[in-house]
C-alpha cells in the first residue's frame, strides 16, 4: 500500500496503520471469518450511537435467531422490537426489518455488495452502505464516522477536533487516504475507525500506542486543543428518549395489549408521557387496539 500525500501535505505511514490493525484489531464477532453481509449489516445498524459492549450480546442472539434476511422478514415487527431490547433508537429495528424483506424478495436473500444498490434498500444511509461494502465485501469505499473524522482532523489537518461535519469534505478526506485496490482500502477504512475508537480517543488519546504518531500533524502542532464553541453534552435522564424507552419496556414485557393505566405507571409526568406515547404511535413503534389498549406493532 503506497502512502499518498494528504491534503495537509503530511505523509502518514498508512502501511504501519494497516499492519497495526491486522495485528491488534479487537476480535469482535462480526469481524470473524464467515460472517455474511447480513451479519455486517445488522452489526452496523446496531452500532450506530450504541457502544460495542451493549451491541455484542444482542447481535449474537439475532444471528442465532435470524441468520438470513428472510428469517427476520418473516418475524413480526413486535417481536423484532422486543428482541431489540434496550439498544435505543428502536426505529432502527423497524428499518432493518423492512430492509430484510426487500433483500429477501429482490436480492435472493443476499445483502448486495455495491454502495448504490445498498443505498436503494429501505432505511440504508450513506454510512451504512459504505460500511457494508467495505467491511463485508472488501470494497474500496470511504467509511466516515465520528471516530474517523477525529483521526483525520488530527493526523492530517493538525486540528484538535473535526468541527462540524461535511459529507462531501469528509468523504474526500478519507478517499484521498485510501489506496486504489479494494482489499487494502477496506482494511485501511477499518483501521482508521479502530484507531479512533481505541487509541485516538476524544479525551485521553494514547499517542504512545499510535502507529502513525510520528507523522501526525496534531503532534507536530503541539496537540492543540479544540478551539470551537463548547460542545453540548447529551443528557438522557428525564428526556423524551427515556420516557419512550420506559413505555416500550412495558410493552416488551407484556404478553398482549396493555391498558392506558399500565402505561401511565411508567412515568409520572402526564404531559410528557402523553406526548411520548403519541410520538411512538406516529413512528409506528406502538399500535392501538379497537378497545383503546396498546401493543407493539402486529400484536394487537
Amino acid at each position: 500500500m503506497n502512502s499518498p500525500t494528504t491534503t495537509a501535505d503530511t505523509r502518514l505511514d498508512l502501511d504501519a496503520l494497516a499492519d497495526w490493525f491486522t495485528a491488534t484489531a479487537r476480535p469482535l464477532p462480526w469481524r470473524a471469518a464467515g460472517v455474511t453481509g447480513w451479519g455486517v449489516l445488522v452489526s452496523e445498524t446496531m452500532l450506530q450511537q450504541t457502544p460495542v459492549n451493549r451491541v455484542q450480546p444482542i447481535w449474537e442472539e439475532w444471528m442465532r435467531r435470524w441468520p438470513r434476511p428472510s428469517d427476520l422478514a418473516a418475524e413480526s415487527q413486535g417481536e423484532v422490537l422486543r428482541a431489540w431490547g434496550k439498544l435505543g433508537y428502536p426505529r432502527r429495528a423497524l428499518r432493518l426489518h423492512e430492509a430484510a424483506a426487500t433483500i429477501a424478495a429482490e436480492h435472493d436473500d443476499v445483502v448486495p455488495s455495491d454502495v448504490d444498490t445498498l443505498l436503494a434498500l429501505p432505511g440504508i444511509g450513506s454510512y451504512t452502505a459504505r460500511a457494508v461494502a467495505a467491511f463485508a465485501y472488501g470494497k474500496r469505499a470511504p467509511v466516515v464516522d465520528t471516530n474517523v473524522r477525529r483521526v483525520v482532523a488530527r493526523a492530517v489537518h493538525g486540528a484538535g477536533d473535526a468541527g462540524p461535519p461535511s459529507t462531501k469534505r469528509d468523504l474526500a478526506d478519507v478517499d484521498a487516504l485510501l489506496p486504489a485496490e479494494d482489499r487494502p482500502a477496506a482494511t485501511l477504512s477499518a483501521a482508521l475507525m479502530e484507531l479512533g475508537q481505541v487509541v485516538c480517543t476524544v479525551r485521553s488519546p494514547s499517542c504512545e500506542r499510535c502507529p502513525i504518531a510520528a507523522d501526525c500533524a496534531w503532534q507536530h502542532n503541539g496537540r492543540p486543543a479544540y478551539a470551537g464553541p463548547p460542545k453540548k453534552v447529551q443528557k438522557f435522564a428525564g428526556t423524551d428518549r427515556q420516557v419512550r424507552g420506559r413505555l416500550l419496556d412495558v410493552l416488551r414485557g407484556a404478553t398482549g395489549p396493555v391498558t392506558r393505566e399500565q402505561l401511565d405507571a411508567a412515568w409520572d409526568e402526564a404531559g410528557q408521557r402523553d406526548r411520548c406515547l403519541d410520538s411512538l404511535l406516529v413512528d409506528g413503534l406502538v399500535e392501538q387496539t379497537d378497545d383503546g389498549r396498546f401493543a407493539l406493532p402486529g400484536e394487537c
